[in-house]
């Protein structure tokens, strides 16, 4: 794991924020709800804890450690499995109504509801942290962070996590290209992070080696759930699709059968010192 701190401003992924362009994106995943909760991985432990740490190191949660987090644009509950799973309450919210029925339907104890981030449906300071998996570059930030700040408690966090292909492995880089994907680690745009707030401390960054075993035909299935390949015409999507197959058939790593997606899972965190009683 690698650690690092940044203070710089940022915009929405390589250019200014851009509603149309994200509405339009953003907005093509409920169709594909069922294939994105089978297709796309989940996220380590150790980089929910790490993205976590700084509201147990301010106290907040319970003796037993559980805290309340809300899992922010939580998708089809990828994020909020894992951390329901090490024991926390979590409240899931997600705008999308088909993204959000397939995670009441895969993870029915968590409470959620379906909003958006730049209006978050809970009372101030009411959980002690704040998750975004795979989402975060989807906001508005101006409005989002605020909303943020508001419900955090004093202490808590705001922790977003990225899954990024590998693409130091010259295997995962060149389907990178024939893939037209942008979910590099290499390549990374800072404006897809955490944007500075008067009200956050600084940004940490952490990496966490990651995986998930596929095969060609899965992988695929996979890079069908992205947001550049959902929104092609049909035609343009089909072939990509034959571009990306013809490759993996090419390729020794992934000609035949189950093999090793190689994931670096990137973490920002940035905590809401607050002040007690405020």
């Amino acid at each position: 794991m690698a650690t690092e701190t940044t203070g710089s401003a940022r915009t929405h992924r390589d250019g200014p924020y851009d509603p149309q362009l994200i509405k339009a994106r953003a907005s093509s995943f409920g169709p594909a709800a069922a294939a994105y909760a089978e297709h796309r991985p989940d996220y380590p432990v150790n980089a929910v804890r790490w993205a976590l740490e700084p509201a147990r190191d301010a106290g907040l949660g319970a003796p037993d450690g559980t805290l309340d987090v809300l899992d922010l644009g939580a998708g089809t509950g990828k994020l909020s499995a894992v951390v329901a799973g090490m024991g926390h309450r979590v409240t899931s919210v997600e705008p999308d109504p088909l993204m959000l029925a397939e995670l009441r339907s895969h993870i029915p104890s968590v409470t959620t509801h379906q909003a958006g981030a730049e209006e978050i449906p809970l009372p101030d300071a009411s959980v002690d942290a704040v998750v975004v998996g795979q989402a975060l570059h989807w906001f508005d930030q101006s409005r989002a962070l605020p909303e943020i700040v508001r419900v955090l408690r004093p202490g808590g966090v705001l922790g977003a996590l990225w899954n990024t292909d590998d693409d130091r492995l010259e295997w995962i880089a060149g389907l990178g290209k024939v893939a037209q994907s942008r979910n590099s680690f290499i390549d990374w745009s800072p404006g897809r992070g955490i944007q500075p707030h008067p009200e956050l401390t600084p940004v940490e960054h952490a990496f966490f080696p990651h995986r998930q075993r596929r095969t060609a035909d899965s992988l695929i299935d996979t890079i069908a759930t992205h947001s550049h390949t959902l929104t092609l015409d049909p035609a343009e999507r089909e072939g990509l699709i034959a571009d990306i197959r013809a490759y993996l058939r090419s390729r020794p790593e992934t000609a035949q059968g189950e093999f090793d997606l190689e994931i670096i899972t990137r973490v920002e965190r940035s905590a809401h010192p607050g002040i007690a009683g405020s």
